[in-house]
């Protein structure tokens, strides 16, 4: 019998750790699509393939072949790429953070009769996964808080930071403004807003500021307050703040000397080098998701935490790996039929469906991550 055929859309640094994931034990064949020759060449013992995914017509021809795709674009081209992908024909599990909503392509997944899985990385992703649980086993929900960060283990002045995914959604989460439910009602505040510190175990203090981590659960669960919070050493937030509101952000061309120049190319070609991680820089993951409610007419309070370490025997990144191997766990639902939902699929719906989020909690446990719940 040959095996499945998996696609993987970017051959950075998480979908890299996602397509040797797939590939180890032989239970998938996979190449991976990207247009850096670079990155292609880095990938050992996996098919590869030279591809512009920035284009629909070469999305179409870099999944050609494909029984199912795992996409790991960058943002700004996730949309148009699971678009692509669903009007080839393909199902797919993705992990972009795009800006739009996925539920436009909901209809044309349904029409194609395809899975298409959203948002699938650690959070959004592994959280929504346990959320979309228990709402299958308490009464009702309350209050639902991500707090979510990926962090170097080295603090280096003057950021403090590596990004362990693509930096330009790094600057997306700094950038595009926060929604969040209080008592029942969207509210909207700048990214960046709200800091609080936050004592973790293992870690220490770090602050805690919006970032519009909630997208698809701002619609699909019933609770009046939902909230995200990203995760950085203190300090890291003035900093943001302060290149956010000089302009260093803005993408609209202004004139330097004759040349029209987009603040944001300057800032990426200036930053990005200094928050590029290296061969064997190490990192850390951190999620705390926390589900209040109510089951048979008491209250509850259900608390999930994750840490994860840089992973010294494979070199692989904390980041890539929560990322990367939920993504591949949701991907190994769908690819065996344990996961059929067509259309458009947020991670809180896989979450529902009975024996899935064990299955996702057991797949990252044999990778060495591991979560934490107490009930209260």
């Amino acid at each position: 019998m040959t095996a499945p055929h998996i696609i993987v859309l970017g051959a950075g640094r998480v979908g890299a750790a996602m397509a040797q994931d797939l590939a180890k034990d032989r239970e998938f064949q996979v190449t991976v699509a990207d247009v850096s020759e670079t990155a292609l060449g880095r990938l050992e013992n996996l098919g590869i393939r030279k591809a512009d995914l920035s284009s629909a017509a070469g999305v179409a021809a870099a999944v050609e072949g494909a029984d199912l795709v795992v996409g790991a674009v960058p943002g700004f081209m996730g949309f148009e790429t699971v678009k692509a992908v669903l009007e080839a024909g393909k199902p797919i599990v993705d992990i972009s953070f795009f800006e739009e909503d996925p539920f436009r392509l909901d209809e044309l997944a349904k029409a194609k009769g395809l899975v298409a899985v959203t948002d699938c990385g650690v959070a959004p992703g592994c959280g929504n996964i346990l959320l979309g649980h228990m709402e299958t086993r308490l009464d009702r929900i309350h209050r639902f808080v991500t707090l979510v960060g990926g962090l170097p283990v080295v603090r280096s002045w003057p950021f403090e930071y590596q990004a362990g995914f693509s930096p330009i959604d790094v600057i997306e989460e700094y950038t595009r403004p926060s929604r969040y439910v209080a008592h029942g009602k969207e509210v909207v505040m700048p990214a960046l807003s709200e800091p609080e510190l936050i004592e973790f175990p293992g870690v220490g203090t770090l602050e805690a500021f919006n970032t519009d981590g909630l997208r698809t659960l701002l619609n699909t669960i019933d609770a009046p307050f939902k909230i995200e919070k990203t995760l950085r050493y203190p300090g890291h937030i003035e900093k943001m703040r302060m290149l956010r509101e000089v302009g260093f952000f803005n993408k609209e061309p202004i004139d330097v000397g004759g040349v029209m120049v987009a603040p944001l190319d300057l800032t990426t070609k200036l930053l990005f080098p200094m928050w590029q991680m290296k061969e064997g820089d190490e990192d850390f993951t951190i999620l705390r998701v926390i589900v209040e409610g109510e089951q048979q007419g008491q209250s509850v309070t259900h608390t999930f935490d994750m840490l994860d370490r840089y992973d010294h025997a494979t070199g692989v990144t904390s980041m890539a790996r929560t990322t990367g191997y939920t993504c591949t766990a949701v991907a190994r639902l769908v690819a065996s039929g344990r996961y059929t939902r067509k259309g458009i699929s947020p991670p809180e719906y896989v979450g529902r469906e009975a024996g899935c989020r064990d299955f996702v909690l057991e797949e990252l446990r044999k990778r060495g991550i591991k979560f934490t719940e107490t009930v209260s």
